[in-house]
């Protein structure tokens, strides 16, 4: 059996190469959803956030964005901690008492660094914990009220 030399069968391989290298160049582009929900927290919307601020002062809210994201917006009253480099002893310092409110956030439902801040302070045994899922792209998108440095 002779098979025809042509350029369509010599260039089958070089497209299939590129295929592949563009779809998981687009895979991996595209950020992974945070999950719906953390087991321990309670999941607030940005009005929620608005609510818990307003009836409770003592309210700490961390912001898990890296200091340049910080820099640019945030909310008021807010101390930016980026989940890689929080530690125990920082959470200790900003609220010594675990039962105390903690309300974490970041960029929104394709940023992993709020859900990874919220489940560290739960191992670290904090008891009230809130997370803004949504975060910043949420209060934004409702033209909330932003602080910048």
């Amino acid at each position: 059996m002779h098979i025809k030399d042509n350029r369509f069968t010599r260039s089958r391989p070089i497209l299939f190469c590129l295929c592949l290298m563009l779809s998981s160049k687009l895979l991996a582009d595209e950020k992974p959803f945070v999950p719906e929900s953390i087991p321990g927290a309670i999941a607030v919307s940005a009005e929620e956030v608005i609510e818990l601020i307003l009836l409770n002062p003592d309210l700490v809210v961390i912001d898990s964005r890296k200091k340049t994201e910080y820099s640019k917006g945030h909310i008021e009253g807010a101390v930016n901690i980026l989940n890689t480099v929080m530690r125990q002893e920082d959470m200790e310092m900003i609220a010594p008492d675990k039962t105390k409110a903690i309300l974490f956030y970041c960029n929104g439902t394709r940023c992993l660094r709020s859900a990874d801040a919220v489940s560290k302070s739960l191992e670290w045994g904090y008891k009230n914990i809130f997370w803004f899922r949504g975060g910043w792209n949420e209060w934004m998108d409702k033209h909330l009220p932003v602080i910048t440095d």
